[in-house]
């Protein structure tokens, strides 16, 4: 069983991270497309990325990003959000409907299946693919020990 609140969290997740070829195929998979009403956007914006430095974590303001949001209201009343960093108006608003997707007990398998485990999978390999290339350049320095001059 999916806890709702942590499965949403996840979902959303790889939702932002996925292509917009992805996010078309889960669309596409679906035999009984729902109506979807526009509650806002999509609509582009810009969020300021916080970081933090030293030793103690002090946050500061790295600088801004580029975000864009949609919300929509599937015809069953289930409101969905989505937020995809760059000016993707069709990533978010196919991200919103999927979200809302997902919340229906109905279609949540479909969304999981056909949508988030491949972007899930594709996240993996390329992480993966990266340790690899990092492990490749990795070098192990020793000290010698010199005899006493």
């Amino acid at each position: 069983m999916i806890d709702v609140e942590d499965g949403r969290r996840r979902a959303a997740g790889l939702l932002a991270r996925a292509t917009v070829q992805e996010l078309l195929s889960g669309w596409d998979a679906l035999d009984n497309k729902p109506d979807v009403e526009k509650v806002r956007g999509p609509e582009t914006g810009l969020v300021m990325v916080r970081g933090k430095i030293g030793g103690g974590g002090a946050p500061f303001n790295l600088g801004e990003a580029t975000v864009t949001r949609a919300t929509v209201k599937l015809s069953s009343g289930t409101i969905g959000h989505a937020h995809a960093l760059g000016t993707g108006r069709k990533h978010a608003w196919y991200a919103a409907i999927l979200d809302a997707l997902w919340q229906e007990d109905a279609t949540r398998s479909i969304i999981e299946d056909r949508v988030l485990a491949p972007v899930a999978q594709r996240l993996s390999e390329r992480k993966a693919q990266k340790q690899q290339e990092t492990a490749a350049t990795r070098v192990d320095f020793f000290t010698m020990v010199r005899g006493e001059d």
